[in-house]
C-alpha cells in the first residue's frame, strides 16, 4: 500500500509540474484516500484518518464541484444548518448538567479559559485578516472562525494530551452556550468593517442551531440515555460525517475563491491556530496555573468550532466567501491538535502517576 502511495504521490508531481493540473483528479484523490488506508493500518497515525478523509472529499469537491453543488438544480447548501442541528444534538446528548458543575468547582479555570478563547483568537483572526489583506468577505470568515466557540474535537485531544478533561468539557459546553451572545457582538464589533452584520438575526442564527438542538440533546440524554444503544454508538459517526459533507459543500460553492486564496488561507490557518495554542498555554503559565490546566487551556484557546462557523456563514447567505475560512480552518485544526496530543501524550505532566499514565495509554491503544 506504501507502494502505491508512492507511486500516486509521484504521477501527481509530474502531472503538477508539467501543467497537466486537470488530469490529476483522479491520481489526487486515490492518493488521499490510500493515504488514509495506510495510516489507519497503525496505531501512531490513526488520529490522522479522519483529516486524510477530509483531504479526499475536498480535492473531489475541487476536481468535480457540480455534485456538491446544485445536483439536478437542488442546491445542497441547504443542508448546512440542519447538519449542524444534528451535530449540536449529538454534543447534547453527550452532556449532561455534571459538564457544567465545573463552573462552580473550577472558576477561575474556566473563567481564564473563556476570556482567552474569546479574546485571542478574534484579534488574531482580525491582525491575520489586516495583515494578509484577503478580500473582505474572505477576511471576515477569518474572523468568524476567530470568534466562534471552542471545537467538539477538544475534548478528545484534551483526553489524549493528558490535560484537565473536566475542563475540557466544562469550557467546551460553556463557550457554546454563550456563542450566540458573545459571536455576533464581536462579528460586529471586528468584522463589521468587511461586512454588513445584523447581530439579532446573528443571535437568533446562532440560537437556533446550537441552543434549542443542546437543548433538546440534554434531554434526550437525562430520560433516554444508555435505552437506545444504536443512536449512542451512531450520534458520534454521523457528526464526524457531516462536518466533513459540509466541509465538502463549501469547498464546491467556494472553488474559484479558494483557488485565488486557498494557500494563503491555509498559512492563515496554521497562524491562527498555532498561536491560539502558543498564547494560551503561556498565558496560564505565566499565572502559574497547573500544566493539565495549562494544555487543556492552551487546546480549548486553539481549537474553533469550524462547522457552527461554516453554518453561520450559510446562514448570512456567504457561504462560498465568509465560509470558506471554517472549511479551510477546520482540517488545520484537526493535524495540528493531533500532533499536539501526540507530544503532550508522550510527557506527562508533573505529579501524574506512572500508573496512571500506562493504563490511559492502553486506553488510547
Amino acid at each position: 500500500m506504501a507502494i502505491v502511495a508512492a507511486v500516486l504521490l509521484l504521477v501527481n508531481i509530474i502531472l503538477f509540474s508539467t501543467g497537466n493540473t486537470t488530469k490529476a483528479g483522479p491520481f489526487m484523490i486515490a492518493f488521499w484516500a490510500v493515504l488514509a488506508i495506510l495510516f489507519n493500518r497503525h496505531t501512531a497515525t490513526k488520529g490522522f484518518v479522519y483529516t486524510l478523509m477530509i483531504f479526499t472529499a475536498v480535492t473531489t469537491a475541487l476536481f468535480y464541484p457540480q455534485p456538491f453543488t446544485k445536483p439536478n438544480g437542488w442546491d445542497l447548501s441547504l443542508l448546512i444548518t440542519p447538519l449542524i442541528q444534528v451535530i449540536m444534538f449529538g454534543m447534547g446528548t453527550s452532556m449532561s448538567l455534571r459538564d457544567f458543575y465545573g463552573v462552580v468547582k473550577m472558576p477561575a479555570g474556566v473563567f481564564i479559559g473563556i476570556t482567552c478563547h474569546f479574546t485571542i483568537m478574534p484579534l488574531v483572526g482580525l491582525l491575520l485578516a489586516t495583515t494578509l489583506r484577503f478580500p473582505p468577505e474572505i477576511a471576515a470568515g477569518v474572523i468568524l472562525i476567530g470568534s466562534a466557540p471552542c471545537g467538539m474535537a477538544s475534548n478528545v485531544i484534551s483526553y489524549l494530551a493528558r490535560a484537565n478533561l473536566a475542563l475540557s468539557v466544562t469550557l467546551t459546553a460553556v463557550s457554546t452556550l454563550l456563542a450566540p451572545f458573545l459571536t455576533p457582538l464581536l462579528m460586529q464589533w471586528l468584522a463589521g468593517n468587511y461586512i454588513e452584520i445584523s447581530v439579532q438575526k446573528m443571535m437568533w442564527d446562532i440560537a437556533k442551531m446550537v441552543i434549542i438542538p443542546v437543548a433538546g440533546g440534554l434531554v434526550f440524554n437525562h430520560f433516554l440515555s444508555g435505552r437506545i444503544g444504536w443512536l449512542d454508538k451512531l450520534m458520534p459517526k454521523l457528526s464526524m460525517a457531516a462536518i466533513a459533507f459540509i466541509i465538502v459543500i463549501i469547498t464546491a460553492h467556494g472553488r474559484e475563491s479558494l483557488l485565488n486564496v486557498g494557500l494563503l488561507l491555509v498559512l492563515a490557518g496554521l497562524a491562527h491556530n498555532l498561536a491560539g495554542y502558543t498564547l494560551g498555554y503561556w498565558f496560564c503559565r505565566l499565572i502559574r496555573m497547573k500544566e493539565q490546566d495549562c494544555r487543556t487551556i492552551a487546546i480549548e484557546v486553539g481549537m474553533q468550532n469550524g462547522g457552527l462557523a461554516s453554518a453561520i456563514a450559510k446562514e448570512m447567505g456567504k457561504i462560498a466567501t465568509v465560509g470558506l475560512a471554517p472549511a479551510i480552518f477546520g482540517p488545520v485544526m484537526n493535524i495540528t491538535g493531533s500532533l499536539l496530543a501526540s507530544w503532550w501524550h508522550r510527557r506527562p505532566p508533573e505529579g501524574t502517576e506512572e500508573s496512571e499514565a500506562v493504563a490511559e495509554a492502553a486506553i488510547f491503544q
